[in-house]
């Protein structure tokens, strides 16, 4: 039996004295779009004049499975690390901590870019020093665009009512993450690696 959520709040909090730092703790659901669209159309181009389409698409496919991979080892082992010292509390609040106390702060839903950026350039690097280099290229517009559509429907399971069974489905996951058992649920864009390792919810 499915769990009716109720979380029509909008609440938000301060988390920076200072205005600037404040001002990049915020953005609007569509800056991730901006940013990293033409990111992922330059990397396909490349591909695509590198290695053909059909090359492309496997990589990119395989580009999306990595992703989904990060995105639960991210959520599960980083953003849901407990530090036990002041700053590391203070640390994980900032990371992760606001989005479990303010779920549907609209601003807080997306990475901002002073975040997105550095990691996407680092997971770059990563890719580039462990692949072969025909592959970098498709394999980095999959995993960019698994990235973009994880944001966009972070986004979305907040603050989109849907009707869809597929997407209920997905919001009904995430939203027993916040309001039942955070231990449990990591994936938001997929359940697969919760079925996998074991960290689904468990069925009554």
């Amino acid at each position: 039996m499915k769990k009716n959520f109720i979380s029509n709040s909008r609440e938000s909090i301060r988390m920076f004295k200072n205005p600037l730092f404040e001002a990049l703790s915020k953005v609007p659901y569509y800056v991730p779009l901006i940013v990293f669209i033409p990111i992922i159309g330059y990397f396909l181009w490349s591909a695509i004049a590198t290695t053909g389409v059909l090359a492309l698409l496997l990589n990119f496919f395989l580009g999306l499975i990595v992703w989904t991979l990060v995105e639960y080892i991210m959520h599960r082992f980083v953003f849901h690390f407990y530090p036990s010292s002041k700053w590391g509390k203070r640390i994980h609040f900032i990371f992760h901590g606001v989005h479990h106390d303010y779920p549907n702060d609209a601003q807080r839903l997306v990475l901002p870019p002073s975040a997105s950026i550095p990691l996407a350039t680092a997971f770059y690097f990563l890719f580039r020093w462990l692949l072969p280099i025909d592959m970098l290229d498709g394999l980095f517009a999959g995993f960019l665009f698994g990235y973009l559509f994880y944001d966009i429907t972070h986004y979305m399971l907040h603050h989109a009512n849907f009707k869809n069974g597929v997407w209920k489905k997905i919001k009904h996951h995430h939203m027993l993450h916040h309001y039942d058992d955070s231990t449990r649920g990591y994936g938001v864009t997929s359940a697969l690696w919760d079925k996998i390792f074991g960290s689904d919810f468990l069925k009554k």
